[in-house]
Protein backbone atom coordinates (compact mmCIF):
# COMPACT_ATOMS: atom_id res chain seq x y z
CA UNK A 1 0.00 0.00 0.00
CA UNK A 2 0.83 3.28 -0.69
CA UNK A 3 1.82 5.49 2.43
CA UNK A 4 1.68 8.83 0.80
CA UNK A 5 5.15 9.30 0.72
CA UNK A 6 7.35 9.37 -2.54
CA UNK A 7 7.84 6.13 -4.59
CA UNK A 8 10.49 5.27 -7.41
CA UNK A 9 7.95 3.68 -9.91
CA UNK A 10 8.73 1.76 -12.80
CA UNK A 11 6.29 2.33 -16.04
CA UNK A 12 6.59 -0.08 -18.67
CA UNK A 13 5.40 1.00 -21.77
CA UNK A 14 5.28 4.95 -20.50
CA UNK A 15 5.71 6.42 -24.13
CA UNK A 16 2.87 5.15 -25.20
CA UNK A 17 -0.85 6.75 -24.90
CA UNK A 18 -1.96 5.21 -21.35
CA UNK A 19 1.55 5.48 -20.17
CA UNK A 20 2.31 9.63 -20.91
CA UNK A 21 -0.98 10.07 -18.80
CA UNK A 22 0.31 7.67 -16.03
CA UNK A 23 3.58 9.17 -15.82
CA UNK A 24 2.50 12.73 -15.77
CA UNK A 25 0.02 11.83 -12.66
CA UNK A 26 3.47 10.35 -11.03
CA UNK A 27 5.15 13.26 -11.65
CA UNK A 28 2.55 15.52 -10.42
CA UNK A 29 2.41 13.39 -7.27
CA UNK A 30 5.85 13.95 -6.78
CA UNK A 31 7.16 10.60 -7.34
CA UNK A 32 10.42 9.42 -8.89
CA UNK A 33 10.02 7.54 -12.33
CA UNK A 34 11.78 5.32 -15.03
CA UNK A 35 10.10 4.27 -17.99
CA UNK A 36 11.02 1.73 -20.17
CA UNK A 37 9.72 1.96 -23.69
CA UNK A 38 11.10 1.02 -27.54
CA UNK A 39 10.44 4.70 -27.91
CA UNK A 40 12.14 7.73 -25.54
CA UNK A 41 10.39 9.72 -23.12
CA UNK A 42 10.02 13.15 -24.17
CA UNK A 43 10.89 14.57 -20.67
CA UNK A 44 14.13 15.15 -18.58
CA UNK A 45 12.22 14.86 -15.54
CA UNK A 46 12.62 11.06 -15.66
CA UNK A 47 14.80 8.14 -16.68
CA UNK A 48 13.89 6.88 -19.49
CA UNK A 49 15.35 3.55 -20.68
CA UNK A 50 14.94 2.84 -24.38
CA UNK A 51 14.85 -1.39 -25.59
CA UNK A 52 12.62 -4.14 -25.83
CA UNK A 53 11.30 -5.98 -23.05
CA UNK A 54 11.63 -9.27 -24.54
CA UNK A 55 15.38 -8.63 -23.95
CA UNK A 56 15.96 -9.42 -20.22
CA UNK A 57 18.46 -7.28 -19.49
CA UNK A 58 16.08 -4.28 -20.65
CA UNK A 59 14.05 -5.19 -17.67
CA UNK A 60 16.91 -5.52 -15.61
CA UNK A 61 17.94 -1.69 -16.85
CA UNK A 62 14.32 -0.49 -15.99
CA UNK A 63 14.19 -1.90 -12.27
CA UNK A 64 17.55 -0.60 -11.67
CA UNK A 65 18.52 -1.60 -7.27
CA UNK A 66 15.47 0.49 -5.94
CA UNK A 67 12.03 0.38 -7.22
CA UNK A 68 8.62 0.41 -5.28
CA UNK A 69 6.39 -0.23 -7.82
CA UNK A 70 5.89 -1.32 -11.11
CA UNK A 71 3.14 -0.07 -13.44
CA UNK A 72 3.24 -2.80 -16.68
CA UNK A 73 1.50 -1.56 -19.52
CA UNK A 74 3.56 -2.53 -22.29
CA UNK A 75 1.67 -4.70 -24.51
CA UNK A 76 0.51 -6.21 -27.76
CA UNK A 77 -3.17 -4.29 -27.85
CA UNK A 78 -4.68 -5.05 -30.44
CA UNK A 79 -7.00 -8.21 -30.97
CA UNK A 80 -6.36 -8.40 -34.81
CA UNK A 81 -2.55 -8.20 -34.54
CA UNK A 82 -2.90 -10.79 -32.35
CA UNK A 83 -4.38 -13.13 -34.51
CA UNK A 84 -2.07 -12.26 -36.89
CA UNK A 85 1.35 -12.98 -35.10
CA UNK A 86 0.23 -15.44 -32.24
CA UNK A 87 4.14 -15.49 -31.37
CA UNK A 88 4.96 -12.01 -31.13
CA UNK A 89 1.89 -11.32 -29.35
CA UNK A 90 3.48 -14.19 -26.63
CA UNK A 91 6.88 -13.21 -26.20
CA UNK A 92 5.65 -9.42 -25.33
CA UNK A 93 2.71 -9.90 -22.87
CA UNK A 94 3.73 -13.35 -21.20
CA UNK A 95 7.38 -13.88 -21.93
CA UNK A 96 8.40 -10.48 -20.80
CA UNK A 97 5.85 -10.33 -18.00
CA UNK A 98 7.44 -13.33 -16.44
CA UNK A 99 11.02 -11.50 -17.06
CA UNK A 100 9.71 -8.70 -15.52
CA UNK A 101 8.12 -10.44 -12.53
CA UNK A 102 10.97 -12.46 -11.66
CA UNK A 103 13.44 -9.72 -11.81
CA UNK A 104 11.26 -7.52 -9.69
CA UNK A 105 11.27 -10.12 -7.45
CA UNK A 106 14.46 -10.56 -7.42
CA UNK A 107 14.62 -6.54 -6.47
CA UNK A 108 12.16 -6.12 -3.69
CA UNK A 109 9.58 -4.55 -5.72
CA UNK A 110 6.55 -4.47 -3.59
CA UNK A 111 4.15 -3.76 -5.92
CA UNK A 112 2.91 -4.78 -9.09
CA UNK A 113 0.12 -3.79 -11.46
CA UNK A 114 -0.54 -5.22 -14.52
CA UNK A 115 -2.85 -3.89 -17.51
CA UNK A 116 -5.26 -6.37 -18.36
CA UNK A 117 -8.35 -6.53 -20.08
CA UNK A 118 -11.74 -7.98 -19.95
CA UNK A 119 -11.36 -9.57 -23.05
CA UNK A 120 -9.77 -12.47 -20.53
CA UNK A 121 -13.47 -13.72 -19.94
CA UNK A 122 -14.20 -14.34 -23.56
CA UNK A 123 -17.60 -14.01 -24.98
CA UNK A 124 -20.43 -13.78 -22.46
CA UNK A 125 -23.08 -12.50 -24.75
CA UNK A 126 -25.32 -9.43 -22.52
CA UNK A 127 -24.09 -11.09 -19.36
CA UNK A 128 -22.28 -8.61 -16.82
CA UNK A 129 -18.21 -8.72 -16.63
CA UNK A 130 -17.37 -8.78 -13.12
CA UNK A 131 -14.34 -10.33 -11.47
CA UNK A 132 -15.97 -13.59 -10.83
CA UNK A 133 -16.47 -14.27 -14.39
CA UNK A 134 -14.17 -17.47 -15.75
CA UNK A 135 -11.43 -16.83 -17.94
CA UNK A 136 -12.10 -18.18 -21.75
CA UNK A 137 -10.07 -16.42 -24.02
CA UNK A 138 -11.15 -16.27 -27.77
CA UNK A 139 -8.28 -14.83 -29.03
CA UNK A 140 -4.40 -14.89 -28.59
CA UNK A 141 -4.42 -10.92 -27.20
CA UNK A 142 -7.54 -12.49 -24.67
CA UNK A 143 -5.35 -15.75 -23.80
CA UNK A 144 -1.85 -14.16 -23.52
CA UNK A 145 -3.22 -11.55 -21.05
CA UNK A 146 -4.93 -14.14 -19.09
CA UNK A 147 -1.40 -16.11 -18.38
CA UNK A 148 -0.22 -12.65 -17.39
CA UNK A 149 -2.80 -12.30 -15.15
CA UNK A 150 -2.00 -15.84 -13.83
CA UNK A 151 1.75 -15.51 -13.60
CA UNK A 152 0.99 -12.62 -11.04
CA UNK A 153 -1.06 -14.50 -8.90
CA UNK A 154 1.80 -16.88 -8.63
CA UNK A 155 4.28 -14.15 -7.60
CA UNK A 156 1.73 -12.43 -5.51
CA UNK A 157 0.30 -15.92 -3.74
CA UNK A 158 4.72 -17.27 -3.63
CA UNK A 159 6.68 -14.08 -2.96
CA UNK A 160 5.03 -11.94 -0.83
CA UNK A 161 4.32 -9.04 -3.75
CA UNK A 162 1.17 -7.12 -3.90
CA UNK A 163 -0.22 -7.30 -7.19
CA UNK A 164 -3.50 -6.24 -9.16
CA UNK A 165 -4.31 -7.36 -12.54
CA UNK A 166 -6.13 -3.95 -13.44
CA UNK A 167 -9.00 -4.89 -16.54
CA UNK A 168 -9.20 -1.89 -18.62
CA UNK A 169 -12.36 -1.62 -20.75
CA UNK A 170 -11.67 0.46 -24.25
CA UNK A 171 -9.73 3.20 -23.08
CA UNK A 172 -9.44 6.50 -25.42
CA UNK A 173 -8.81 10.31 -24.53
CA UNK A 174 -5.97 13.06 -25.74
CA UNK A 175 -2.99 11.49 -27.06
CA UNK A 176 -4.76 8.67 -29.79
CA UNK A 177 -3.19 10.22 -32.60
CA UNK A 178 -1.03 6.99 -34.09
CA UNK A 179 -3.36 4.48 -32.73
CA UNK A 180 -6.14 2.51 -34.68
CA UNK A 181 -8.85 2.00 -32.95
CA UNK A 182 -12.49 3.03 -33.40
CA UNK A 183 -12.46 6.73 -31.82
CA UNK A 184 -9.35 7.84 -33.23
CA UNK A 185 -10.46 6.39 -36.84
CA UNK A 186 -13.98 8.56 -36.17
CA UNK A 187 -11.59 11.46 -35.19
CA UNK A 188 -9.67 10.76 -38.68
CA UNK A 189 -12.83 10.60 -40.61
CA UNK A 190 -14.50 13.66 -39.60
CA UNK A 191 -11.14 15.85 -39.97
CA UNK A 192 -10.36 14.18 -43.65
CA UNK A 193 -14.37 14.13 -44.63
CA UNK A 194 -14.04 10.22 -45.17
CA UNK A 195 -16.52 7.78 -43.67
CA UNK A 196 -15.77 4.72 -41.60
CA UNK A 197 -16.22 1.18 -41.75
CA UNK A 198 -18.54 -0.24 -38.62
CA UNK A 199 -17.85 -4.42 -38.08
CA UNK A 200 -21.78 -5.94 -37.63
CA UNK A 201 -24.67 -3.88 -37.72
CA UNK A 202 -23.23 -1.20 -35.13
CA UNK A 203 -25.82 -2.09 -31.80
CA UNK A 204 -23.03 -4.22 -29.95
CA UNK A 205 -22.21 -2.72 -26.91
CA UNK A 206 -18.58 -1.54 -25.64
CA UNK A 207 -17.96 0.46 -22.38
CA UNK A 208 -15.80 3.35 -23.58
CA UNK A 209 -13.21 4.82 -20.71
CA UNK A 210 -11.54 8.14 -20.19
CA UNK A 211 -7.92 7.60 -19.76
CA UNK A 212 -7.61 10.05 -17.36
CA UNK A 213 -10.28 8.30 -15.70
CA UNK A 214 -7.95 5.12 -16.10
CA UNK A 215 -5.10 6.84 -14.52
CA UNK A 216 -7.20 7.72 -11.40
CA UNK A 217 -8.52 3.90 -11.27
CA UNK A 218 -5.03 2.68 -11.64
CA UNK A 219 -3.92 4.94 -8.38
CA UNK A 220 -6.54 3.82 -6.23
CA UNK A 221 -5.61 0.02 -6.67
CA UNK A 222 -2.20 0.93 -5.98
CA UNK A 223 -2.98 3.19 -3.05
CA UNK A 224 -5.63 0.54 -1.34
CA UNK A 225 -2.36 -2.30 -1.92
CA UNK A 226 -5.55 -4.13 -4.02
CA UNK A 227 -4.49 -7.87 -4.92
CA UNK A 228 -5.90 -9.54 -7.68
CA UNK A 229 -8.15 -8.54 -10.83
CA UNK A 230 -10.11 -5.43 -10.51
CA UNK A 231 -11.77 -4.02 -13.27
CA UNK A 232 -11.64 -0.26 -14.57
CA UNK A 233 -14.19 1.22 -17.06
CA UNK A 234 -16.96 3.91 -17.44
CA UNK A 235 -19.56 1.37 -16.11
CA UNK A 236 -21.66 2.50 -18.47
CA UNK A 237 -22.29 0.50 -22.06
CA UNK A 238 -23.14 2.20 -25.19
CA UNK A 239 -23.66 0.77 -28.19
CA UNK A 240 -21.12 1.04 -31.45
CA UNK A 241 -23.31 3.68 -32.77
CA UNK A 242 -23.96 5.60 -30.31
CA UNK A 243 -20.07 6.36 -30.25
CA UNK A 244 -20.37 7.28 -33.74
CA UNK A 245 -23.46 9.60 -33.15
CA UNK A 246 -21.29 11.55 -30.20
CA UNK A 247 -18.54 11.74 -33.27
CA UNK A 248 -20.94 13.61 -35.52
CA UNK A 249 -21.90 15.82 -32.49
CA UNK A 250 -18.96 16.99 -31.28
CA UNK A 251 -17.27 17.10 -34.93
CA UNK A 252 -20.03 18.61 -36.75
CA UNK A 253 -19.28 15.78 -39.48
CA UNK A 254 -21.30 13.67 -41.20
CA UNK A 255 -19.03 10.92 -40.98
CA UNK A 256 -21.04 8.12 -43.54
CA UNK A 257 -20.91 4.57 -41.62
CA UNK A 258 -20.43 1.15 -43.99
CA UNK A 259 -21.66 -1.47 -42.19
CA UNK A 260 -19.37 -4.94 -42.53
CA UNK A 261 -19.08 -8.33 -41.85
CA UNK A 262 -18.21 -8.52 -37.70
CA UNK A 263 -14.56 -9.54 -37.63
CA UNK A 264 -13.65 -13.31 -35.35
CA UNK A 265 -12.92 -12.53 -32.05
CA UNK A 266 -15.37 -9.92 -31.67
CA UNK A 267 -17.33 -9.90 -28.69
CA UNK A 268 -20.92 -8.50 -28.92
CA UNK A 269 -21.65 -7.12 -25.71
CA UNK A 270 -18.88 -5.47 -23.01
CA UNK A 271 -20.99 -4.59 -19.32
CA UNK A 272 -18.85 -4.56 -17.13
CA UNK A 273 -19.39 -4.69 -13.01
CA UNK A 274 -16.80 -1.48 -11.66
CA UNK A 275 -18.73 -2.16 -7.85
CA UNK A 276 -15.35 -3.63 -6.53
CA UNK A 277 -13.38 -0.41 -8.14
CA UNK A 278 -15.91 1.97 -6.36
CA UNK A 279 -15.84 0.53 -2.94
CA UNK A 280 -11.92 1.32 -3.71
CA UNK A 281 -12.53 5.07 -4.29
CA UNK A 282 -12.72 4.85 -8.03
CA UNK A 283 -15.02 7.18 -9.63
CA UNK A 284 -15.09 7.70 -12.87
CA UNK A 285 -16.00 11.10 -14.04
CA UNK A 286 -16.01 11.58 -17.73
CA UNK A 287 -19.20 10.92 -20.41
CA UNK A 288 -19.14 9.95 -23.55
CA UNK A 289 -19.48 13.36 -25.29
CA UNK A 290 -17.34 15.75 -23.34
CA UNK A 291 -15.07 12.93 -23.47
CA UNK A 292 -14.77 12.60 -27.28
CA UNK A 293 -14.28 16.46 -26.98
CA UNK A 294 -11.41 15.98 -24.71
CA UNK A 295 -9.77 14.29 -28.16
CA UNK A 296 -11.59 15.81 -31.44
CA UNK A 297 -8.83 19.04 -30.91
CA UNK A 298 -5.57 17.16 -31.97
CA UNK A 299 -7.03 16.01 -35.30
CA UNK A 300 -8.79 19.03 -36.00
CA UNK A 301 -5.90 21.52 -35.46
CA UNK A 302 -3.56 18.92 -37.67
CA UNK A 303 -6.22 19.80 -40.56
CA UNK A 304 -5.72 23.96 -40.62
Amino acid sequence: MSDGNPSRVLVTGGAGFIGRRVVRGLLDAGHTVTVVDRNPFPSERVTSVVGDLCDPAVAGDGLGQATDVVIHLAAVTSVLRSMEDPIGTYKLNVDATFNLLETAKNRGVRTFLLASTNAVTGDVGNATISEKIPLRPLTPYGATKAAGEMLLSAYVGSYGMRGAALRFANVYGPGMEAKDSFVPRLMRAARDGKGVQIYGDGTQLRDLVHVDDIVAGIFAAWHAGHNGPLILGSGESVTVNDILDAARAVTGAEIPAEYVSAKPGEMPAVVIDISAARELGYQPRMDLKAGIATVWPEFSEKAK
